[in-house]
């Protein structure tokens, strides 16, 4: 009996290849990507900045610290880079007349600008329009989407725009921040293969310390007090307060300790309680049916808050749990299709007003 072979299979046959590897090469030449920058090298007499064009690896100098694409290079970012983004910030704030929080964003970035657009949080031009407010960012902007570098550019950009308008952007680091910077890539969408061959760098290197991105994020927080609420990405379980943990101490100690390995950090009992197991950016206890609200009470009273505002576990909304004392904000933006955000503005009472901005632009009370 004769076997006939299709002509395309005949033909990855004779060549040796496999189809994954051919249909890699052919994702590759429509792979557009970047900008990267890295601290200049000792032979450049000026930064580069480096693209991902049609699959081909271009540079481009720094010049009067603007970041210029190539010509047809798509719709890449062109960052303007800022000289205090690495500066570290307060880690608590009273007073703040208007907050905005969302979460796990997980490069998504046509849902998470049209969401911010359609809430007035920025401008037709994608530029920062909340004015004084602050905006809490709680977590996961790496992994699973495929525009993760458009997401951080954005980001970075509010993050100058919110503190020149008089506002605040607080950037607060994830789990999957945590897993990328370790060297956890089993989450990283495949369009950025083609950026670590290029530029002989694994995913995680590509925001090493040695990056504008990488340095800009490593001088973040974990965690934040605004007003009368905690952010955060998981959640404060009780074992924090039976540590007597505060604000300050693991903020210092998230920065100093963000680049070693997991069994670096598992050989260390506090790391391994902050960055894996019940720590604040894996906790999901809130969310289990045995969990009490007495346990959420006394987190409460530690930290002389009445909300604590949390990401991390995805819902189909911005969530009130336990009377509005946990807020949760991961509205699922991940799957690419809508998402929510959480608007606290206090009120005469100071209680404050919770309101849920949905992804059409329309407020609905939470």
């Amino acid at each position: 009996m004769k076997i006939i072979l299709p002509i395309a299979v005949l033909a990855l046959l004779l060549s040796g290849l496999q189809p994954s590897v051919l249909a890699s090469e052919s994702n590759a030449s429509t792979t557009f990507d970047g900008p990267y920058l890295f601290d200049k090298a000792k032979h450049q007499t000026k930064a580069q900045a480096y693209w991902v064009c049609a699959g081909a690896l271009l540079t481009t100098p720094v010049t009067d610290k603007q970041l210029t694409r190539p010509n047809n290079c798509g719709q890449l970012p062109e960052p303007v880079l800022n000289p205090t983004a690495k500066n570290i910030s307060d880690h608590t704030y009273t007073g703040v007349s208007k907050i905005v929080a969302l979460s796990d964003i997980h490069g998504q970035y046509d849902v998470l600008i049209t969401l911010l657009k359609n809430q007035k949080i920025i401008d037709k031009d994608n530029n920062w329009a909340f004015g004084n407010g602050h905006m809490v960012m709680t977590g996961d902007m790496f992994d699973r989407g495929h525009q993760v570098n458009e997401v951080l550019w954005f980001m970075y950009k509010l993050d100058k725009q919110a503190q020149d308008a008089g506002g605040k952007l607080h950037l607060l680091m994830g789990n999957h921040e945590q897993m990328v910077m370790r060297g956890d890539l089993r989450y990283v969408n495949e369009r950025y293969q083609v950026a670590e061959k290029l530029l002989n760098r694994s995913y995680d290197e590509l925001y090493d310390s040695s990056s504008e991105i990488g340095q800009w994020l490593r001088s973040k927080h974990t965690i934040v007090k605004i007003n009368d609420s905690l952010f955060l990405h998981g959640g404060i379980s009780g074992e924090w307060v039976d540590r007597k943990l505060t604000l300050d101490k693991a903020n210092q100690v998230y920065r100093a300790n963000i680049d070693k390995s997991k069994p670096e950090i598992k050989s260390d009992e506090l790391l391994n309680f902050l960055f894996l197991g019940n720590g604040p950016t894996w906790f999901r206890g809130y969310f289990e049916d045995d969990y009490h609200e007495s346990e959420i009470d006394r987190v409460l009273a530690y930290f002389d808050v009445k909300h604590i505002v949390v990401g991390h576990t995805s819902q189909t909304q911005v969530l009130g749990l336990f009377n509005n004392k946990v807020l949760a904000v991961d509205s699922s933006i991940k799957n690419g299709e809508s998402g929510e955000l959480l608007l606290i503005t206090p009120d005469e009472s100071s209680k404050g007003t919770l309101i849920r901005g949905l992804y059409d632009g329309s407020r609905v009370s939470l």
